[in-house]
């Protein structure tokens, strides 16, 4: 029985998906399994007899100097996170346990350690992280557009049913500006029609435009706007016109925006021009996880943005390639 016992759980060490080592309490490795094998990238044949540090990346040498240390007192290690190399020489992050193995007497003889590959786990998180971050920031950002509508439709009409004929215009403007944004979760339809840079920068700044006057003016070629250059661009769009009507020319009244496109070397070229708004600092505009995001966008469309602080106001120059724009 003791036997059929021992070849079972050898069986299931063999045939974990976790790398599960034994080394020495000098850290010489004395077995290896499968997991190990698919982990590192070395076969058992080259692990056993060689030093657990030829995993271990240099500036990590201690970690495996205070493992030992602990184990010669017969202390555990639990989940310990670090980073180790592969065979081809990849970085890998990896949980670690390591516990003391002992002989019938209690003497440590040495240590079993199971690694197990978490990258993929911390990417998920990171990527977690970033859409809550985003989701903070876009609430925010709708909140404080939506009482800028309000004022805006306050100014631009004259009694109650006017007011909230044209607020509600507004909102409903808003949110097909905020679905092109997320052309993946929102309306297929929307995102589909968008179809061209023009009529993305359209539909993002209806909700700001007025009828009174010309406060927004769009002018110059088009080009067309598909696959993943749609949400990129209806990203950083959306970011530049919310920190314009936060900060802008479209926070205030007197305030202008003029937007041309051209094309040379088969790149588009905008020019982003706000005037007679309120005199804010740079840093205010361009801070914050809005920031992160608009970063994002350009490099989705290999672009190249410029910002130029004008007395008169903001000046933003965005050059994308073409090809990129089509998909």
């Amino acid at each position: 029985m003791a036997s059929q016992a021992n070849a079972w759980l050898a069986a299931i060490v063999e045939n974990s998906n976790d790398a599960i080592i034994s080394k020495t309490l000098d850290g010489v490795i004395t077995t290896w399994n499968r997991g190990a094998e698919q982990l590192f990238g070395y076969q058992a044949e080259e692990a056993v007899g060689q030093p657990i540090t030829m995993l271990i990346p240099d500036e990590r040498l201690s970690e495996e100097e205070e493992i030992l240390s602990r184990l010669r007192t017969g202390q555990k290690i639990d989940h310990f996170e670090t980073v180790r190399r592969r065979k081809d020489g990849a970085l890998i992050e990896i949980s670690v346990t390591v516990s003391p193995v002992t002989d019938e007497a209690g003497t440590i003889l040495g240590a079993s350690k199971i690694a197990r590959d978490i990258g993929a786990q911390k990417r998920a998180f990171i990527r977690q992280s970033l859409l809550l971050r985003e989701m903070h920031h876009r609430i925010k950002n709708l909140f404080t557009l939506t009482a800028g509508l309000v004022s805006l439709s306050a100014r631009a009409t004259t009694g109650g049913e006017a007011f909230a004929s044209d607020l509600h215009a507004r909102l409903r403007a808003l949110a097909r500006a905020h679905e092109l944004t997320m052309p993946d979760l929102g309306d297929a339809a929307i995102a589909a029609n968008a179809t061209t840079v023009r009529a993305l920068l359209d539909a993002i700044l209806t909700p700001h435009a007025s009828r009174s006057d010309m406060r927004i003016l769009i002018t110059g070629c088009d080009a067309p706007l598909a696959g993943n250059a749609l949400t990129s661009m209806a990203l950083l769009l959306h970011e530049l016109t919310t920190n314009a009507a936060k900060y802008g020319a479209l926070s205030v009244p007197e305030g202008h925006l003029a937007v041309d496109f051209t094309t040379h070397a088969d790149r588009l070229l905008m020019a982003w021009t706000e005037t007679n708004g309120p005199a804010t600092p740079a840093e205010d505009r361009v801070a914050g996880f809005g920031s992160t995001l608009e970063s994002a966008a350009v490099a989705g469309v290999e672009g190249e943005l410029r910002r130029e602080w004008r007395a008169d106001g903001l000046a933003i120059t965005l050059e994308v390639p073409l090809r990129r724009l089509a998909g």
